[in-house]
């Protein structure tokens, strides 16, 4: 009769290969999000596998799932490149999540308000003294009000769509939050959103909802392309030359 393995036993198996290439999947992420992979730097599968200490079947699954998803290219016999940020792209998906967030406010103001609102006053109609001031929790929750808004509606496809977009322009967006004035003006802002939707004020909930947008996505490409002109410089810094002969 086969022994049963003892829980340590069984706690020391490795993961199933497809939860180890999610794992690679979220490391490498990570890496070109927090610019660490910079746009146009090249790597290969052997590099990543040896840096992650897992073999390279779960870095090629991971790779390819972040190809597709438009964040790396594979050239043949030249190992792999981390895209360059795209900001016709950015800014035609920036347009999309307008339109949809609009729509959204204004099915939510010919409706009684869903108690998702409620909660969404409870995070962002609060004294300063109580705002939050991490860059990344406020991004979290930036992008839970703007979700949250869209599911409020009642239509599902509308909140599909939008959750893929809010993904595609993550890697920029939460980078919108690294100046302090920035995360008081969005306080400011929801705030103002919300006490609209209350008063069913959709054109002028509409109006402030594009201007917010707006002025974010402004934003966000000014700090972009200033983050990724410093992260350059630190690498290069940080790359012993080689002597000329």
């Amino acid at each position: 009769m086969a022994r049963t393995p003892a829980p340590a036993e069984q706690a020391a198996s490795p993961p199933p290969a497809n939860a180890l290439a999610e794992q690679v999947y979220v490391a490498i992420k990570a890496e070109i999000f927090d610019f660490r992979l910079l746009p146009g730097d090249r790597f290969t599968e052997t590099e990543i596998a040896r840096r992650l200490g897992v073999s390279r079947t779960p870095v090629r699954d991971a790779l390819y799932r972040l190809k597709r998803e438009g964040y790396l290219e594979v050239a043949f016999r030249n190992g792999w490149r981390v895209q360059p940020l795209d900001f016709e792209r950015f800014d035609e998906l920036y347009d999309l999540r307008t339109l949809l967030e609009t729509v959204a406010l204004e099915r939510l103001c010919q409706n009684e308000l869903p108690p998702h609102i409620a909660t969404l006053k409870a995070v962002w109609l609060v004294p300063p003294a109580e705002r939050e001031t991490d860059p990344r929790r406020v991004a979290e929750l930036d992008e839970a009000f703007h979700c949250t808004l869209v599911e409020a509606a009642g239509n599902q496809e509308m909140a599909r769509v939008h959750a893929d977009i809010t993904e595609k322009i993550r890697i920029i967006r939460r980078l919108d939050f690294l100046k302090r004035p920035r995360i008081e003006t969005t306080y400011e802002e929801h705030g103002k959103i919300l006490r609209l939707l209350q008063r069913r004020k959709a054109t002028e909930a509409g109006i402030l909802l594009r201007s917010h947008i707006t002025q974010s996505r402004n934003e966000v490409r000014k700090i972009t392309l200033h983050m990724l002109y410093q992260a350059r410089q630190s690498v290069e810094a940080a790359t012993p030359r080689s002597k000329p002969r």
